[in-house]
């Protein structure tokens, strides 16, 4: 089992060590987060360092994930994704034992998707985004790069999720439509067009 590197050690962390521990194919090897949290736990995980020494860390780990989560803007899951794959890390996608992905369906470096989640045929899913738990992505959807489509929200088949977008959480978009880059769509919401 190769050991990974968890970029960020708030809330999103802990979902993301659940998905990584079920999933059994990555030991946790260490968080990556601000210098003051060094040597505190996160789930029994050690903070092992911070942004500055990922470079370092990338000598001892091959595997890294960003852990940060995203509402609203993208900036700090970019930042790290580019930061994290110029210090040489590989970043593998982590799809949760408890998800359905299509043996037809493209899943991005980077991405994690969450428990429950579905993602149908031909649907491809760009770098560093999150499918998060219960998301329903169907056949034929391309979300690109550094998206987030939260908890338990629909989109419909054909639509593109253009880059740095927010998806709110039990939202739904109408088939066939395009959802421009950096939109932030907020939760309960039908988008039409």
């Amino acid at each position: 089992m190769n050991d990974i590197i968890l970029i960020g050690g708030g809330g999103h962390c802990k979902s993301v060590i659940d998905v990584i521990e079920q999933e059994g194919k990555f030991k946790i090897a260490g968080i990556v987060d601000k210098s003051d949290l060094l040597g505190s736990k996160v789930l029994g995980y050690s903070v092992i360092g911070n942004d500055s020494d990922l470079g370092s860390l990338a000598k001892k780990y091959q595997y890294a994930l960003i852990t940060v989560g995203q509402i609203k803007s993208p900036d700090l899951r970019v930042e790290l994704f580019s930061l994290a794959s110029k210090a040489g890390f590989l970043l593998p996608s982590i799809i949760s034992p408890r998800a359905y992905v299509s043996k037809h369906a493209i899943v991005g470096k980077g991405a994690i998707v969450m428990h429950d989640a579905l993602i149908n045929a031909n649907a491809k899913i760009g770098e560093n985004c999150i499918i998060n738990s219960k998301a329903l992505i169907e056949h034929d959807v391309v979300i690109e790069n550094h998206c987030h489509i939260s908890t338990g929200s629909i989109i419909n088949g054909g639509t593109v999720v253009k880059c740095h977008t927010f998806f709110g959480s039990n939202s739904v978009a109408k088939e066939n439509i395009v959802i421009e880059k950096q939109s932030v769509i907020g939760g309960g919401v039908t988008v039409l067009k």
